[in-house]
């Protein structure tokens, strides 16, 4: 069973700008903002997903191993640490953008 690596995981894309920044205003962006928020939505929603997919893998070859069906034990340290580096990444974005959060919030008008 291949375990695939941090790096098969696809890019997150950069959403296109919300509509208010280049444009003078209007119909236009406010449905320019409404599709870059889906993208957004998409975009954490595929990261959630494939965390979860990791984890599941992981606890997958775990319970092979401990019922001894595991052919190669590599598979599930390999598994394991996959899953733990992805949530150490995960809980390091996530920290990223609550800290960027609150600093525009402290920001004065």
């Amino acid at each position: 069973m291949a375990i695939p690596a941090l790096g098969a995981l696809p890019p997150i894309m950069p959403t296109p700008p919300i509509g208010g920044i280049g444009s003078v205003g209007g119909a236009g962006s406010a449905s320019a903002a409404a599709t870059s928020g889906a993208g957004f939505d998409n975009a954490l929603t595929n990261v959630v997903d494939q965390l979860t997919a990791v984890h599941q893998n992981a606890d997958n070859l775990a319970v092979q191993a401990a019922n001894g069906t595991l052919k190669n034990p590599t598979d599930y340290l390999l598994a394991a640490n996959e899953a733990s580096l992805t949530t150490q990444m995960t809980v390091a974005v996530r920290n990223k953008a609550l800290e960027s959060f609150n600093e525009i919030m402290r920001m004065p008008l």
